[in-house]
């Protein structure tokens, strides 16, 4: 069964008409966030863009600013380039697939050792986003510190809160990179800011976003058409809240209590009732297989991996950035969708 996108959804035509969001910083931790922070607003001042009378920094109050007020993309030997900021090696991938050799993309979270929830800047990361004219950050509270070191910018600059461009509310889950249609929103708004920016290859930036849609999320797409429709409604087991983006488009039935997924995510306390019902689950094979997050492995998931796994319910990891790092967004999530179709698969006989 193919993915069905309606027609907006096509990241190359214009638009109709018509958390774990952030594990708490306390005591030591968060005084040097604050320091840090004190730091890089330095940096950002002394070299961020020139600052212009009256202009007002960009902020995640929106979507996406307006570009007007900047100049358009840098002119280079071998062109015009946009020079983008990635706060997340995620979607910092897609866009570089989409500047091509009209975007240099540089991504600050990369290490797939680090967690993004509880991310420190540092001064060189300032002087990226001072020197970025397009400024991808996720929201929803997984990365607040973007907004607080562009609001020390005084530049002007285009800002894709990725949180804000859908419309939801602090709290809500953050992890829309692994939601497909939620994808395809964010596509769409990289396509237009950097037409935007660099309207004399607005063509150009339209032919890369349809090659990457045919193409290069060719084999993504086609894998979950094809657990959705060979698994549609299998009951599943879950780690933490990144397989509840997940779940529903590959039409698995996740079944994993939700407030132990948002605490998990969130770095809080998960209650013993919650962990009786997934040690249930498990022990009676209620769930046909556990999907769990590799990169945040706490002692309780740990114990239900060994559960599962004693009880031969197939077991799949995925992660929350890029893994290797070096790797494309689609390659490393098609390789994560083959993994849970392997263990639906093993699951079936």
């Amino acid at each position: 069964m193919p993915i069905v996108r309606s027609p907006i959804q096509r990241p190359w035509e214009p638009k109709s008409d018509a958390s774990r969001g952030g594990r708490r910083l306390t005591g030591g931790r968060g005084i040097a966030v604050r320091c840090a922070l004190i730091l890089v607003a330095c940096v950002l001042m002394a070299c961020g863009s020139s600052p212009s009378s009256g202009s007002s920094p960009s902020t995640s109050s929106s979507p996406s600013t307006p570009a007007g007020s900047r100049a358009s993309a840098v002119v280079t030997a071998s062109g015009r380039v946009v020079q983008v900021a990635a706060a997340e090696n995620f979607w910092g991938s897609i866009a570089s697939q989409l500047g091509g050799v009209h975007g240099h993309v540089v991504s600050i979270i990369t290490n797939p050792n680090t967690d993004p929830h509880t991310y420190e800047p540092t001064a060189s990361d300032a002087r990226t986003l001072a020197e970025a004219q397009l400024v991808i950050q996720n929201g929803i509270g997984y990365d607040p510190w973007v907004p607080k070191l562009l609001a020390a910018d005084q530049g002007s600059k285009v800002s894709l809160d990725v949180g804000a461009l859908l419309s939801l509310p602090d709290g809500a889950n953050p992890h829309r990179w692994y939601n497909p249609t939620d994808v395809q929103a964010v596509i769409r708004m990289m396509v237009s800011d950097y037409q935007a920016l660099d309207p004399k290859d607005r063509a150009y930036f339209s032919q890369r976003a349809a090659a990457f849609d045919t193409v290069a999320l060719g084999p993504y797409d086609a894998a979950i058409a094809s657990i959705k429709a060979k698994y549609s409604g299998t009951p599943v087991g879950a780690s933490e809240s990144i397989f509840s983006m997940l779940a529903p488009a590959l039409g698995l039935q996740l079944i994993t209590p939700p407030s132990f997924l948002k605490a998990v995510s969130e770095g809080t306390d998960v209650s013993v009732a919650d962990k009786e019902t997934i040690d249930n689950q498990i022990r009676h094979h209620l769930i046909e297989i556990y999907v769990y997050n590799s990169q945040n492995q706490i002692p309780d998931i740990q114990t239900q991996v060994r559960e599962a796994t004693g009880e031969h319910i197939p077991v799949a990891t995925i992660t929350e950035t890029l893994q290797p790092a070096a790797s494309t967004y689609e390659a490393w999530q098609t390789r994560q969708l083959l993994s849970i179709q392997s263990a639906l698969q093993r699951a079936n006989g």
